[in-house]
C-alpha cells in the first residue's frame, strides 16, 4: 500500500538511498535537508526530484524551520503522514574531553532534540488517525561502546530510551514505533566526523591520544572487506518495515555489523518485560492497531 513518507537527513547517505528506494517502492517521499543550497545538496536534490521526490528544506534544530516544513506538507496532503523516518544525525570521533560543551549541545540538538522536534510535530496528526509509523535511525554505538565515540554513542544511548518510551505510550494510540540501528557503513558519516574543538586537552593524553586512528584504521581495512555491508541495507530494512503490518514490526533493527548489539537486544527483552510488570504496563508492550 501506497504511504506518506517524510525522512529528515535525505541531503546524503542513508537519508538520500532511502528517499530513492521508497519512491521506487510506490511511496510518497518527501524528502528533507537542512540547507538545499549547501555543500552538495543542490545536486542531490536535483537527483531526488528527478526521481519523482518532493524535496523540502527541513532544520531538525529548529522549530520554525520545522513547522514550516510540515504546513508545506500537510498543506499538500490534507493534513496526513503516514511514515517519519528520523534520520539526521552527526558523529563524532575523538578524546571526549576535548569536545567542548557547545560542540556537545550542537550534536545532541540534531541526534536527539532534533529527533524530539520532528515527532512532535509529525504526531498531532498520527494520533488523529489512529495510525502511523516513526522510524528512529540509531546506531549499534547505542547499544555497545568503543573509546572515543562515547560522545556520539551518548546521544544514541539517549535514542534509545526516547525510542522505546515513545514506542510504549503510542502503542495504545495505534503509532507504531521502530528503532533501526545500522552498524558502520562506508558512508559520509564516517567518513568525516566531526573533531574536538579544544586540540590542547587531546595533546595532554600522551599515547593514549594516538590510538583514536585505530577507529579509522580498521573501519578502513573493514570496509574494503569482501564482507563489508551496503549502505542500501537499511533502505532495504525500512522497505520491510514500511511494508510489515502494524503490530508485527520489531522493535529494534540491526542493520549491518552488529559487534555484539543485537545479543545486547536480546539480552535486554525479558529485563524489560520484567520492569514493565512491575508497573502493571505489560498491554503497553503491544500495539493497539485496527
Amino acid at each position: 500500500m501506497k504511504k506518506t513518507v517524510l525522512i529528515t537527513g535525505a541531503s546524503a547517505g542513508f537519508g538520500a538511498d532511502s528517499a530513492k528506494s521508497l519512491a521506487r517502492a510506490g511511496h510518497r517521499v518527501f524528502a528533507t535537508m537542512r540547507n538545499i543550497t549547501e555543500k552538495s545538496a543542490p545536486k542531490t536534490a536535483a537527483e531526488l526530484r528527478g526521481a519523482g521526490i518532493e524535496v523540502l528544506e527541513l532544520d531538525v534544530t529548529s522549530d520554525a524551520s520545522v513547522g514550516r516544513a510540515f504546513d508545506e506538507i500537510y498543506a499538500k496532503t490534507g493534513g496526513t503522514l503516514d511514515v517519519l523516518v528520523n534520520n539526521a544525525g552527526q558523529f563524532f570521533a575523538g578524546i571526549s574531553e576535548a569536545f567542548t560543551a557547545d560542540q556537545v549541545m550542537a550534536m545532541f540538538d540534531v541526534n536527539v532534540f532534533g529527533v524530539q522536534r520532528v515527532t512532535r510535530a509529525a504526531l498531532p496528526s498520527m494520533r488523529k488517525s489512529g495510525t502511523g509509523l516513526i522510524i528512529n535511525i540509531g546506531s549499534i554505538l547505542g547499544r555497545v561502546t568503543i573509546p572515543f565515540v562515547g560522545i556520539y554513542g551518548a546521544s544514541k544511548h539517549a535514542l534509545e530510551a526516547l525510542t522505546e518510551s515513545y514506542r510504549y505510550e503510542l502503542s495504545q494510540l495505534g503509532v507504531d514505533v521502530v528503532l533501526v540501528q545500522p552498524g558502520p557503513f562506508a558512508t559520509s558519516l564516517y567518513a568525516a566526523p566531526q573533531q574536538p574543538g579544544d586540540p590542547g586537552r587531546v595533546s595532554e593524553y600522551g599515547e593514549v591520544a594516538g590510538l583514536t586512528g585505530k577507529i579509522g584504521e580498521v573501519l578502513a581495512g573493514f570496509f574494503q572487506s569482501g564482507n563489508a555491508p551496503q549502505p542500501h541495507e537499511v533502505a532495504v530494512t525500512l522497505e520491510q518495515l514500511i511494508a510489515t503490518p502494524a503490530g508485527q514490526r520489531p522493535a529494534r533493527v540491526v542493520v549491518g555489523a552488529g559487534f555484539g548489539a543485537a545479543e545486547a537486544n536480546i539480552a535486554m527483552q525479558p529485563l524489560q518485560a520484567q520492569l514493565l510488570h512491575g508497573f502493571d504496563y505489560d498491554h503497553l508492550a503491544t500495539l493497539k492497531a485496527e
